[in-house]
């Protein structure tokens, strides 16, 4: 019984066409899988942008709006979104007023500091952030149309164990 051959990405044949390039120490099997996770990534931030694009954001309105869902409270003081969304408090400033012109999100006082402005979802933020989270996440599931549950299953368990070794050398700022 003759065996197949895999079928084959363009992934295979770059490698192919450089290997003999490469010093002896570059594993082809490593370069293959760092290569097709950065085109893999390449591809879902694409189509993301495609979402964000197509819903009127930009990927620091998703960040922003995102981040507000997820505060356990549904508030965020407006440094606590320039730390995590990595901008100065005058950037965060500017993006703050324009989801707000825009009926996003809206400025509350804090009550336990009544100096304090917290921001928070408008219904029209959760319900734009909702509906570009169901467009995306129809386009993320084209990534594992390819497998059947029990590959998805085996995947996620793979990606994880990489994902955790890499998270104990390498640590976000």
């Amino acid at each position: 019984m003759a065996r197949t051959q895999p079928e084959r990405d363009h992934i295979d044949s770059w490698l192919a066409e450089i290997a003999p390039h490469l010093p002896p120490s570059v594993d082809l099997d490593v370069e293959g899988i760092v290569d097709r996770i950065h085109g893999l990534d390449w591809r879902i931030r694409k189509m993301l942008d495609e979402t964000l694009e197509e819903q009127g954001l930009t990927n620091g309105d998703w960040k922003v709006l995102s981040t507000l869902r997820w505060a356990e409270n549904g508030r965020r003081s407006a440094g606590e979104l320039a730390r995590r969304a990595e901008l100065t408090s005058g950037t965060m400033t500017a993006r703050l007023d324009q989801l707000e012109g825009e009926g996003l999100v809206r400025r509350v006082r804090d009550p336990d500091d009544r100096r304090s402005v917290l921001v928070e979802l408008t219904a029209k933020g959760r319900k734009k952030l909702l509906q570009a989270m169901g467009v995306q996440g129809e386009k993320e599931k084209l990534l594992a149309a390819a497998l059947t549950p029990k590959e998805m299953e085996q995947l996620n368990a793979l990606l994880r164990r990489v994902m955790i070794s890499v998270e104990n050398r390498i640590t976000k700022p």
